[in-house]
């Protein structure tokens, strides 16, 4: 269920997000990056993912991401779970003085990178990055760069 934009707003500024980072791999084990195009880590390179619903359960909420996020809906039970992370933002998608808290549960898993199919909706332009290149991009969010240097991991 999605809320209205001032119900989402009332949550934004009372609560932590729970999401799903994806961490896709392709056959040369590079990772998917996309270029954000909203607050928060607007014009930053992150992995995909998105926000887990109310009364949504973490399977089907795992196969709606990754069909909206990549274009190929993958189940939860074929990858690999690396950690609960928790990122903070001092803006959010509505406005540049509220912060944002999100509690992530990060997944990684391998596909043909020709049987994706990405939407423009979140991210402007895409790019498979080795991980070296990761770490070295500063237009990478910290956040992102976490995920293969765990820090900001709690499991």
């Amino acid at each position: 269920m999605f809320l209205s934009r001032t119900d989402f707003q009332q949550i934004i500024q009372q609560t932590p997000l729970i999401s799903i980072d994806l961490i896709v791999r392709n056959e040369k084990n590079e990772v998917l990056l996309g270029l954000r195009n909203n607050r928060p880590a607007r014009n930053y390179w992150f992995v995909p993912g998105g926000r887990v619903l109310k009364d949504e359960s973490l399977s089907v909420a795992f196969e709606r991401l990754t069909t909206d996020e990549i274009g190929l809906s993958r189940s939860i039970a074929d990858t690999d779970f690396i950690g609960v992370y928790e990122h903070l933002y001092s803006d959010s998608a509505f406005d540049e003085t509220v912060s944002t808290h999100y509690v992530v549960l990060a997944y990684t898993f391998f596909v043909n990178s020709n049987d994706i199919n990405l939407p423009g909706q979140q991210h402007r332009s895409y790019q498979w990055c080795g991980e070296d290149d990761i770490a070295e991009n500063r237009r990478v969010h910290q956040n992102t760069k976490n995920y293969f240097i765990n820090q900001g991991r709690f499991c």
